[in-house]
């Protein structure tokens, strides 16, 4: 497939603080702008380096809100202008994942002190959250059901959580399976939880009333898969980290079908999104630069593969696909904020 670039000539960023908050103005684009197959990448270097920017959500006015995890902060980036807004928060922290909310309030999985917490963007303060007793220590993706509430993966503490939005009230289920590192976690038409965990095999779901987990082995043994999403069918699909292997999982039959990714093992699929046309983007971090990959569910094919030319990204973690502009939004280990626009 041939690739075209499209250059937008970058200027120097400058930093000031202003109330607490770092602002920075630049170019709307800064870099290159990558196009393969009418998906076109575009990406912002974040301004405080060496930072990690990552799990980026769009909110209602357009806003990038995005984690620095090794930076321990919270940020924005306002895609017309090319500003960035900084937003300190408790130290120690180190955001590994937001969600904002319909009001407007960013929700941050604090990764290393057992807590989540919620920051309003209009004052800067944040409502803390703590996990009870401490446990799990490290919150680590966050999900929205119907209600508002959240649902969350802990990796390290085996765990998966929720969070009453409302009351604040925290209920944590630990999973059967030792070591089993819960993951990315999605949510189904019916408003069910799933999730995957990377220390095995297996995909599951959790009952929201009781917190009972439903364990489902994928067939094959080596399956090691970081991110999934569901389909509106029930079928559970996830990029299968170590055997480079998309896969699709039907719950009801237990049985799998799976593709080989397009750069075969070596592509350590990562990043996972499903767009509103039931395709299923994945970002290939085993080959620099990473790749950004389509597979349509309906025709069973590979349909799309662009190169993310400006930084090369060096690892690509999580993606969102926000409906409205049809664009896909993820954060690069090469400090960077990306948006693909997709056809």
């Amino acid at each position: 497939m041939r690739s075209v670039r499209i250059a937008f000539f970058a200027v120097p960023v400058l930093a000031s603080c202003m109330n607490g908050q770092a602002e920075t103005k630049g170019q709307t684009d800064t870099g290159q702008a990558a196009t393969t197959g009418q998906v076109q990448i575009t990406e912002w270097t974040v301004p405080w380096e060496k930072t990690r920017p990552r799990d980026p959500y769009v909110d209602a006015s357009g806003k990038v809100w995005f984690v620095g995890q090794a930076g321990n902060y919270i940020a924005h980036l306002d895609p017309a202008s090319g500003k960035f807004t900084r937003f300190e928060i408790e130290a120690g922290t180190h955001p590994h994942n937001l969600i904002v909310d319909k009001g407007g309030k960013v929700w941050f999985a604090g990764n290393r002190n057992a807590r989540i917490g919620a920051l309003d963007g209009s004052t800067g303060k944040s409502t803390i959250y703590p996990m009870p007793g401490g446990s799990p220590r490290d919150p680590h993706t966050m999900i929205f059901d119907s209600k508002g509430d959240i649902w969350f993966t802990a990796q390290g503490g085996n765990a998966v959580g929720h969070l009453d939005t409302k009351s604040g009230k925290v209920r944590v289920a630990n999973v059967a399976t030792k070591n089993a590192r819960p993951y990315g976690i999605v949510m189904d038409k019916k408003d069910r939880p799933w999730f995957i965990q990377l220390g095995t095999n297996k995909v599951a779901t959790i009952d929201p009333a009781t917190l009972a987990i439903t364990d489902y082995s994928l067939p094959n043994e080596g399956t090691r898969a970081r991110r999934l999403e569901v389909t509106p069918d029930g079928a559970i699909w996830y990029g299968d980290y170590t055997r480079g292997m998309l896969g699709r999982f039907d719950p009801a039959s237990g049985t799998a079908k799976e593709w080989a990714m397009p750069s075969g093992t070596a592509s350590l699929p990562y990043a996972m999104a499903l767009d509103d046309r039931n395709r299923i983007w994945l970002v290939e971090t085993g080959v620099q630069p990473n790749r950004l990959v389509a597979f349509d569910t309906k025709s069973e094919t590979w349909v799309s593969a662009t190169p993310i030319a400006e930084s090369g990204a060096k690892t690509v973690r999580h993606m969102v696909f926000h409906a409205p502009s049809r664009t896909l939004w993820f954060g690069t280990d090469a400090n960077t904020i990306a948006r693909a626009k997709v056809p």
